[in-house]
């Protein structure tokens, strides 16, 4: 099976962008550990779990989280998957429809790996040993090929996003939350796996690629929610498919934290799948462009401009990194392309 590749960086970019080395021995959550055949799933239905009134509560372990599944035959068998968690390795990124429920838009797991997990609206991961009470650096998202289709083309039971026209501001809402003996934090951390409100319709995405979630601000917590909303719902809630996949969660070699910006610097869109454009309330003096592995692979001196644009369509899909240099202040900004 293969094993997920490390990211390396130059000594010169971790001083510059990483936090504090973590040394409490918090183990990324890859489900490597998980062992399946080839292009298939678990969800339950070997009810190996716990049985009560029908019901079957299994959980399953990678790094130093537990990820809970709920099985349900209560209505007789072969039953279904309820609540919770799947892991899966399947790598169909075409197949529209339920029957494809358990697979990743991105057709593999995380840098080309094989396993994922699938999460449902409501699911919850409980930290275990030294990861409890803990910062969780955050975890890598995409939509699941059920979901993605469904919100490009449309099915029996959601709408095409955008709509006919295209101009229908659609969206497929993630936020997370952390929690601690029982008490939601402070801040919840909100991201769209879908987003149709531009102007310029050719800004719209749907996210088809692992995308990284930061979620140091949720600061210490014991346990995290992930919830979708949609803005396509119906008589009995939410038509878009409420399902997308998650990997590499707590993965701390991507623990960056980006440095705190004293002038009002925007970038939009962010996400973003060509154009970039970056707007100051003071002079730009320069612009770097640095890929994930500390790279920089564009560089823009001299500009003496408040708006700058960088085209992006060259590049691959991925996360990046936007260094500039104002007359007070040099700040990185971490951007997606999807």
């Amino acid at each position: 099976m293969m094993r997920k590749k490390m990211k390396l960086a130059s000594s010169a970019f971790l001083g510059l962008m990483l936090s504090a080395t973590y040394i409490n021995a918090q183990t990324v959550s890859d489900f490597e550990n998980l062992n399946l055949p080839i292009n298939s799933y678990w969800n339950g239905s070997d009810y190996s779990g716990t049985h009560i009134n029908g019901t079957f509560y299994s959980t399953f372990t990678s790094g130093t989280a537990v990820f809970p599944n709920v099985y349900d035959t209560a209505w007789g068998a072969p039953g279904y998957w309820t609540q919770g968690f799947a892991y899966s390795n399947v790598t169909d990124s075409v197949t529209s429809g339920f029957g494809n429920l358990y697979a990743s838009k991105a057709a593999s797991g995380y840098n080309n790996s094989d396993n994922y997990i699938v999460a449902q609206n409501n699911a919850v991961i409980q930290l275990s040993g030294l990861a409890q009470n803990n910062t969780v650096t955050g975890v890598f998202v995409t939509n699941s090929t059920y979901a993605a289709n469904s919100m490009r083309d449309g099915d029996a039971f959601a709408k095409q996003f955008g709509g006919a026209t295209g101009n229908d501001p659609d969206w497929f809402l993630l936020t997370i939350k952390g929690y601690t003996n029982g008490n939601i934090t402070t801040d919840s951390v909100n991201f769209y796996l879908a987003d149709y409100r531009f102007v310029d319709n050719n800004q719209d995405y749907i996210v088809k690629q692992w995308q990284w979630v930061d979620l140091t601000s949720l600061g210490n917590v014991d346990s995290l929610t992930f919830l979708l909303n949609s803005s396509d719902t119906g008589q009995w809630g939410m038509n878009t498919p409420a399902f997308f996949c998650m990997d590499n969660f707590n993965d701390q070699t991507v623990n960056i934290n980006e440095l705190s910006e004293t002038n009002n610097v925007n970038f939009y869109p962010n996400p973003t799948t060509s154009f970039l454009t970056i707007t100051s309330n003071i002079n730009l003096n320069s612009i770097a462009l640095i890929d994930i592995t500390g790279k920089t692979i564009l560089v823009k001196n001299n500009l003496n401009d408040r708006n700058y644009t960088i085209n992006l369509s060259a590049f691959a899909n991925g996360i990046y990194f936007v260094k500039y240099t104002t007359e007070n202040q040099t700040a990185i900004k971490k951007v997606i392309k999807n």
